[in-house]
């Protein structure tokens, strides 16, 4: 059964902002923290994304990571993270962080490579198990990996409409 009510990003450029979209696109609740100003490395975060401004920059664990507080905010108030990655190794600061992150917070956490065949089947049985109902995406940048935004995209959209589907059908067979 479906528990997922909301999507937590830092709406940084590829995953995070994917997460967003997709989240925006099915209906459901979004939200998370963002860099102060809401700086990304595009510009500004959308203002239609309803991020709250974390007062600095870099957390005290992981002063040495730009953003760094933001993901461990995100981390800290969901109930779990799924940190989505490309086929080739991740060399991402700010994702290992998150996942450093997830440890410290004891939170659950599912790491998924993007070139897997058909991920949604795993995806939503990881977030029925874990009752996960605000969940924190994360992974790489566009900067790191140009076409991570738009399968990160594709990929969420396909996870959220089939929550949406089962908390509906939850509710009918009630």
């Amino acid at each position: 059964m479906s528990h997922l009510q909301k999507v937590v990003s830092g709406g940084q450029t590829g995953v995070d902002r994917a997460a967003l979209q997709a989240a925006v696109d099915t209906g459901l609740d979004h939200g998370g923290w963002c860099p102060p100003g809401r700086s990304a490395a595009d510009g500004t975060i959308p203002a239609g994304y309803r991020l709250k401004e974390t007062p600095g920059e870099r957390s005290e664990k992981a002063w040495h990571i730009p953003r760094s507080l933001r993901t461990e905010w995100n981390v800290r108030d969901s109930d779990g993270t799924l940190v989505l990655a490309p086929p080739r190794p991740i060399n991402d600061p700010g994702t290992e962080w998150a996942l450093r992150a997830c440890k410290i917070y004891r939170k659950p956490v599912l790491v998924i490579r993007t070139d897997r065949e058909d991920p949604v089947p795993v995806i939503t049985a990881w977030l029925n198990a874990n009752r996960i109902g605000a969940l924190n995406v994360a992974g790489p940048s566009s900067a790191s990996f140009p076409d991570m935004e738009n399968k990160a995209y594709g990929l969420l959209t396909r996870v959220f409409r089939e929550s949406k589907s089962e908390v509906t059908r939850n509710r009918q067979s009630k």
